[in-house]
């Protein structure tokens, strides 16, 4: 099946071929004919199978006809994050090369002036984030009153982020006869009832089984330790042994390990970016720039990379973390095996990861193979029998650790078995030879040793008095108040 048979416009048809595509994904040639029919769509399909297009080509097909009106958007697309939203900016920048529609982009972290500039001039698409679309209504500035296509995409990521209140009170703002397209890669039972209450006679495509992962993906499980210096020179060293690694995608669970293993790789002299949602939207889009063009081929992000960002050469996705549920793991490796691309991915799982991996396995229908011995092989590593002391990884510093109101020692060595301290050690330790300070370095300990003394005869003062005797009243002290006199009034 070709573009041309699934009845886009010709303008539609010529940028697709200008953009080097010939044959339309499963997805899109299910989703596009029901689209230009004016049909309800419920699309579920995995990562990486063309779902932006899906819902891009026929809307650019639709706004053929029509002019937009100043505040009044004519489409309207929600995406969960910024970066979604800039993706699909891009594929209208692309796709609609041949049309003079106006687009415009409503997200965090840009001035709400231009944003609004863009508005008043009437815009046939509006993208934008749940948040930032609600600023710009409540403060007046726009009108969801001529909107004759809303598209939710990504409903689940929707659900997880916490936006569906907001989803819901823009559905009833919009035009109750409108069209609306969902799309996402899982369907929980919870999207399930709002599909059911926001869509009308929806029509279902489904080209995969939902919550299932592209078998162009090679995925593979690896057993590291607990402590975090453990799993980072774990994570390196798979690096450094991948076989055709291009590039390689992070997912960490917190953004405050993105911080510290992105540090961690740049100390070891690999060239990585970060990306986060603390990061203002300059420094997100930069480091995007810079994965994508290739100058930083690592790329460690937290779960805002890991739905729909559309970067087709991915070569490898690394789990950091054991991504807490389920439907993340099948969003992450989607990253990676895009538009039929081979990709790898590796998870990192230590111990108290055993019940995510069995609900990822269970997700996705299939179990996942270890890359060498799995966890249970594996032998016991250092890290978990003592806790690790400084701040270098790898030191031999011990310290003093307090159990159970006793000092322990704990010394850090290649072995686990105690070494005998070697005897010019011991020798050196109990006669000590030290420079003799000078007599202003002595001066405050002497003044320190002079005040002793009067510390420990006010603590002791405090107690000399302490008897056996019962304490009657306040004892010998008794506040002022009480000993003034009290005046008694004479009743006649």
């Amino acid at each position: 099946m070709s573009f041309a048979e699934l009845g886009l416009s010709d303008k539609v048809q010529q940028a697709v071929a200008a953009a080097g595509y010939t044959e339309p994904t499963p997805i899109q040639a299910q989703a596009i004919p029901h689209v230009l029919a004016r049909r309800d769509v419920l699309g579920i399909a995995q990562t990486g199978t063309g779902k932006t297009a899906a819902f891009t080509l026929p809307m650019l097909t639709l706004l053929e006809t029509g002019r937009a009106r100043a505040r009044m958007p004519r489409t309207l697309i929600l995406e969960p994050t910024r970066e979604l939203a800039a993706q699909v900016e891009d594929n209208f920048d692309k796709y609609g090369i041949n049309h003079r529609l106006s687009v415009a982009l409503l997200i965090g972290g840009v001035s709400f002036g231009d944003q609004d500039a863009k508005i008043t001039r009437g815009v046939d698409v509006l993208i934008a984030t749940p948040g930032r679309l609600l600023d710009h209504f409540e403060r007046g500035k726009l009108l969801l009153t001529g909107v004759e296509l809303l598209v939710i995409d990504e409903a689940d990521r929707m659900l997880d982020m916490g936006f569906i209140p907001d989803i819901e009170r823009i559905v009833k703002l919009v035009p109750f006869t409108r069209q609306t397209l969902f799309f996402s890669a899982t369907m929980p039972p919870e999207i399930q009832r709002l599909a059911d209450a926001f869509l009308h006679n929806p029509v279902k495509v489904e080209v995969a089984r939902a919550a299932s992962t592209a078998t162009t993906i090679t995925q593979r499980l690896v057993a590291t330790g607990s402590q975090d210096f453990e799993k980072r020179a774990t994570l390196r060293e798979l690096i450094r042994s991948a076989t055709d690694l291009q590039n390689a995608i992070v997912f960490c669970n917190r953004k405050r390990d993105v911080a510290v293993l992105h540090r961690s790789l740049q100390k070891h002299g690999f060239a990585a970016v970060a990306l986060h949602g603390d990061m203002d939207q300059h420094a997100r889009m930069a480091a995007l720039d810079s994965f994508r063009s290739g100058e930083m081929p690592l790329l460690v992000a937290s779960d805002v990379a890991a739905r729909g960002l559309d970067i087709p050469a991915v070569s490898h996705v690394f789990n950091y973390d054991v991504p807490h549920h389920a439907e993340d793991y099948v969003h992450r490796i989607g990253r990676t095996g895009r538009a039929g691309r081979s990709g790898a991915a590796f998870t990192l799982v230590g111990p108290g990861d055993e019940k995510s991996l069995a609900a990822i396995e269970k997700l996705i229908g299939q179990p996942i193979p270890w890359e060498g011995p799995s966890l249970a092989e594996r032998p016991a590593s250092e890290g978990a029998s003592r806790r690790r002391g400084g701040r270098g990884e790898g030191r031999g510093e011990g310290r003093e650790e307090r159990s159970r109101g006793r000092k322990v020692k704990v010394r850090r060595s290649g072995s686990d078995e105690p070494k005998a301290e070697a005897p010019a050690l011991r020798e050196r330790d109990e006669q000590p030879s030290r420079k003799p300070r000078p007599e202003r370095e002595r001066q405050p300990e002497r003044d320190r040793q002079d005040r002793q003394p009067e510390r420990d005869n006010r603590r002791r003062s405090r107690h000399d008095n302490d008897s056996d005797a019962p304490v009657v009243g306040l004892g010998d002290h008794v506040p002022a108040f009480l000993l003034r006199p009290v005046p008694v009034k004479k009743v006649k």
